[in-house]
């Protein structure tokens, strides 16, 4: 709480100094003004107006990425700073590059591979994009196997149905969806992918040198205002990244299961759930590694 006041006076005592320079910055191009007159006054004046500009826009750009990382640091629970839970509680000794300044950081790296600075960077947005993506993905395995109007059909089968008579019907609802051509889904799902992620990349349209590119929001990548609150949002960044990683490793289920079951992960429950002793993995199907049979 006393952190959050801390930074709430150091953002306005920013925004009073902005505001200083800025009426010193006018006031000096009245004088330039009334020392010169003419042309050449009101050029020095616009100048003046327009270094004035750029370096409240520099301001404003470094004084939101602190405010990111002093809400980080703050956070609205426990899940940040020297506090946090680590992987092996109390008995773990996270590296100093470990300081719980991120989201989900439990201070495991045991084999150092997140020590240099710039590569800890990397592995950062390589791990949360690809857990968005898990997330997705997961939801996208189980749904089709549960509904009735998709047949109950596997995830793994399910893109072949886009060569049937009546394509992919998306949700199993005729006509929401209807995929026929596998090139022309191709080429929609690369310029809209194209399109977001040269957006986001890019720093938005103008490319603004304060765009967090992992988190973005804004009115295109948080419509709902999700993130507004700065807690709420420390919060929200550590339920993504351990829902994330636990997506991934359904996903890594999800291949096994149809490699050794050859059935979806909804119908592999669904046996299990109703003979547990004899149907699972140690019982059955790791016998299929045998190699005398």
């Amino acid at each position: 709480m006393v952190f959050t006041l801390m930074q709430k006076s150091s953002f306005i005592g920013t925004s009073l100094v902005t505001k200083d320079a800025q009426q010193a910055r006018s006031a000096q191009a009245v004088q330039v003004t009334a020392k010169f007159g003419g042309t050449q006054g009101k050029k020095a004046a616009k100048t003046i107006k327009k270094t004035v500009k750029q370096n409240i826009g520099k301001a404003k750009s470094t004084a939101k990425q602190t405010k990111n990382k002093a809400v980080t640091k703050s956070g609205a629970s426990n899940w940040y700073g020297p506090d946090r839970p680590k992987f092996l509680g109390p008995f773990t000794q996270p590296p100093s590059y470990l300081s719980g300044e991120f989201a989900g950081d439990y201070g495991w790296d045991t084999a150092g591979l997140s020590a240099d600075p710039t590569t800890f960077e990397r592995y950062r947005n390589i791990e949360v994009i690809h857990a968005r993506w898990a997330m997705l993905g997961a939801l996208g395995c189980v749904v089709p196997e549960t509904l009735n109007g998709t047949n109950h059909v596997p995830w793994f089968e399910a893109g072949a149905t886009i060569f049937s008579k009546n394509g992919i019907q998306y949700l199993g609802i005729p006509g929401l969806i209807n995929a026929r051509s596998i090139l022309a889904t191709l080429i929609v799902q690369v310029l809209l992918m194209g399109a977001i992620e040269g957006y986001r990349f890019q720093g938005g349209i103008k490319g603004d040198e304060g765009f967090d590119r992992l988190y973005p929001g804004g009115d295109y990548f948080d419509p709902l205002g999700l993130a507004d609150d700065p807690d709420s949002f420390a919060e929200l960044r550590v339920k993504e990244i351990k829902n994330g990683r636990l997506a991934m490793f359904a996903m890594l289920g999800f291949f096994v299961q149809a490699i050794v079951t050859g059935k979806g992960p909804v119908q592999n429950l669904q046996d299990h759930i109703s003979d547990p002793t004899h149907v699972n993995g140690l019982a059955t199907y790791a016998t299929k590694f045998d190699p005398s049979q």
